[in-house]
């Protein structure tokens, strides 16, 4: 029989609450992003593996041994925009650390009103607009395809940004906090087959652009006028405002803030 003294036992309980941990942590990156699914495609992978090889499917467990082979490189390429972001967060020292607001209370609850205030006022007269806020990934190479602007958030600053046939209106409008850094910006468009025929070129950069990063894109459809918001390679459709506002809070908030402010939003809305 093994014995095993309290030393022993402190550092194996050590690495397997170490390694928990991590496990949590890529779970919590991977959240809500396509990786999601390609993992489902990768389990079932694993799991028609095993079988062919208890049942010794030959031919199938061949086939299955050379998908792990070239699986390594795969994955790399497939689960690219995730790796990067794991890999700024880390070069950040925020892959394990708490999660963190991206303003105070104050500022945030501020900038999705006026946020929330000139996408409504577009969407009732059908103006295009694609806003984008910055989170922790820096987006200074796509603030540099734009016009600077640096001016504090407005919703008059905004709907004159998009009013059709000005020089501002056709790009993206980033935001870093409650600050509008540039107009006009070209943003990477998504290349995932699986997106909607229906859905134009704004649709597919803010979709592109939070593949890339964790930044959350506001897109306000010209044909329609309906209110979309893209975050972490998906996107929600027909919006309302009061809708808006809870996503956007809870992106930019802690929980325990965002719940708060959330209700507050709503009673403003209530209450005038």
């Amino acid at each position: 029989m093994i014995s095993l003294d309290y030393g022993d036992l402190l550092r194996y309980g050590t690495d397997i609450l170490l390694v928990t941990y991590v496990i949590y942590k890529l779970i919590m990156l991977i959240r809500g992003t396509r990786a999601v699914q390609l993992l489902k495609g990768v389990l079932l992978i694993i799991i028609t593996w095993l079988v062919s090889k208890y049942f010794q499917l030959t031919t199938l467990h061949w086939l299955m041994s050379q998908a792990f082979t070239f699986g390594v490189l795969a994955v790399v390429i497939i689960f690219q925009p995730e790796l990067r972001r794991a890999l700024e967060q880390l070069g950040r020292g925020k892959l394990f650390s708490r999660t963190s607001g991206t303003n105070d209370e104050d500022s945030v609850n501020r900038m999705v009103q006026e946020v929330c205030k000139s996408v409504t006022y577009m969407a009732k007269r059908r103006i295009g607009a694609l806003i984008v806020i910055e989170r922790e990934t820096g987006l200074n190479d796509y603030v540099e395809t734009g016009i600077g602007i640096n001016g504090r958030v407005s919703s008059e600053l905004l709907i004159n940004i998009f009013i059709p046939n000005t020089p501002l209106h056709d790009g993206a409008v980033i935001m870093r906090k409650d600050t509008i850094l540039a107009a006009a910006c070209y943003l990477p468009l998504s290349e995932n087959n699986s997106i909607s025929k229906e859905l134009g070129t704004r649709h597919r950069a803010a979709i592109g652009l939070s593949e890339v990063s964790d930044g959350i894109s506001i897109i306000v459809s010209e044909e329609t006028g309906q209110v979309s918001f893209a975050a972490n390679g998906d996107m929600n459709r027909n919006l309302t405002e009061a809708q808006l506002a809870e996503m956007l809070t809870e992106k930019l908030q802690p929980l325990s803030k965002g719940k708060s402010m959330g209700s507050r939003w709503q009673w403003r809305r209530k209450h005038g």
